[in-house]
Parts: structure tokens; sequence; C-alpha cells
């Protein structure tokens, strides 16, 4: 089985996207990468945000259908 780091984006659940996505970011952060690795990460970091983007839209829409489109703001209650 390949690492989410080696696996085509679109094989990756969202949790999975995600953290690598923090993983990338913690890594810019860093400003340890040579220019060229660091642009490398950047676009794997965009792809994977678009891809859980898509993801979410996807999860919304899913939600919408099963509750016949009235989706209600969540207000959590008070302890």
């Amino acid at each position: 089985m390949k690492s989410s780091s080696q696996s085509t984006i679109e094989d990756l659940t969202y949790e999975q996207a995600y953290a690598e996505l923090e993983k990338i970011v913690a890594a810019l952060e860093s400003g340890e990468n040579p220019l060229d690795a660091s642009l490398a990460l950047f676009e794997r970091g965009q792809a994977l945000s678009h891809h859980c983007a898509s993801l979410l839209d996807k999860a919304e829409l899913k939600v919408r259908q099963l509750s016949g489109d009235q989706l209600i703001d969540f207000e959590p209650s008070e302890p």
C-alpha cells in the first residue's frame, strides 16, 4: 500500500488529505526546504486543498439530499 504522500490525491479520504495538507503547511512554514522542493510542496498542497473542498461539497450535497434540502444552522446546547 502506498503512503499518503505517494498516493494519487483522488484516492485519499478527506482525513488523509487534510493530514497531509497539515504536514505540508508545517514544512513550508519551517523554511528549511530549497525553493524547488517548496514549490512542489505548494503545488501538492493546492491540489490537496481543492480535493478537500470537493469532498466537503459532495458531503454537503448528500446531506441536503437526505434532509430534503432543509439544512438548519447548528446551535450547540449549553451544558
